[in-house]
């Protein structure tokens, strides 16, 4: 088997009493809700399990969010440089390498933390994971993967903003990605995968569609064909792989449409006595849909595919969900999905040769998310 190279004490340290402990880079700066949100995520994490965080954002707002002593497991690194949603990601990497997230992903390269999270600019995320922290051995290139909640079930789809195009073997590579991350970190046993596409048969969909349906179907995994568009919701898989252009649009017209509908139901509610006081009858059944339908308890996105587990946060994430990216980026150092990921590559066959495709840098200039169309 080809051997892994990745990052140093990239798998999680163990304590004293064999307890799996990950500490995890995270990156501060860029998030809507400022500093003080993204550190009261972290320390609400720290505080409820084993996890240690490392903070990098400037170090005066650092200390106002978690006070002058920081809590055991907090570690604040001074950082104030940030990296904005108009620069050009990979060029804003390489000519900054003092700002906030570039120093977060060499902590993890370095080895000094197991995984990464960031509210800040995606587009900056991918571009200092991919040339910092580097991918895979094996793996073409690296695929957002986010999970959607769904009734009863929760979808994982990819690619969602890395690559706008992928070509037939990435998708295929994205399927087996995906199947290991669902096992490992889901826990989900011989997840369900499908291929998005325009129709349900096999020869419908572009080209790459078409063949990567063919090697899919050829696989071991438990292929399930291909679905639409309205099938996403419907929980028919639990792996969705399309291009990253698809899938951001998918994801985000998902996501417009559940804030368009609960918000016209909110209204409705609302527009007179007897449906405030239906309101009031249904409301605590309503508040467990919402609570099982919020993005908040998902954390954020995970992009595979590198040598250590990183999570991209919403930009409007509440320390909630920066507590929930937290945890989700532990349970893939301490599940070792980097390792996972790399054996079942290799065990199809589907991990590919030497080098072909552009560098690091060159792919990260060219993502979907590094044109502006983010998943934030």
């Amino acid at each position: 088997m080809r051997s892994l190279r990745r990052a140093r004490s990239s798998q999680a340290r163990p304590l004293a009493g064999g307890a799996p402990v990950a500490t995890v880079a995270v990156d501060t700066l860029g998030a809507d809700r400022g500093v003080a949100e993204v550190a009261a995520g972290a320390v609400g994490r720290v505080a409820d399990s084993s996890t240690r965080c490392l903070l990098f954002g400037p170090l005066d707002e650092l200390r106002q969010a978690v006070g002058p002593r920081p809590p055991a497991g907090i570690e604040l690194i001074d950082a104030t440089e940030e990296i904005g949603n108009d620069e050009e990601p990979a060029r804003a990497v390489r000519s900054k390498p003092q700002a906030s997230i570039v120093q977060a992903a060499n902590a993890v390269a370095d080895g000094r933390a197991e995984a990464l999270v960031s509210a800040g600019s995606t587009g900056a995320a991918l571009a200092a994971s991919t040339l910092r922290i580097k991918r895979i051995a094996g793996v073409y290139r690296p695929a957002v993967a986010v999970q959607v909640p769904t009734p009863g079930r929760r979808l994982l789809m990819l690619d969602v903003g890395a690559s706008a195009e992928a070509r037939p073997e990435q998708l295929v590579q994205f399927a087996f990605m995906g199947v290991a991350f669902c096992e490992g970190v889901l826990g989900i046993e011989r997840p369900q995968v499908a291929l998005l596409s325009v129709g349900s048969e096999a020869a419908k969909g572009t080209p790459a569609i078409v063949e990567a349906h063919a090697r899919l179907a050829a696989s071991a995994l438990e292929f399930v064909g291909n679905v639409e568009g309205n099938d996403l919701t419907a929980g028919v898989a639990d792996v969705v792989v399309t291009d990253g252009f698809t899938g951001n649009v998918a994801l985000k017209t998902m996501e417009g449409t559940l804030h368009t509908v609960t918000g016209a139901i909110r209204d409705r509610i609302a527009s007179g006595t007897a449906s405030k006081l239906g309101g009031l009858l249904i409301r605590s059944r309503l508040r467990g849909l919402r609570d099982e339908l919020d993005p908040a308890g998902v954390g954020g996105a995970f992009l595979l595919g590198l040598r250590a587990p990183v999570v991209i946060c919403h930009g409007s994430s509440s320390r909630r969900a920066i507590a929930s990216a937290v945890a989700l980026a532990e349970r893939g150092a301490s599940e070792r999905i980097v390792e996972a990921t790399a054996e079942r590559l290799v065990r199809a066959g589907v991990a590919r040769g030497e080098p072909s495709e552009p560098a690091g840098e060159q792919w990260a200039s060219s993502s979907v998310a590094a044109d502006s169309v983010e998943t934030r």
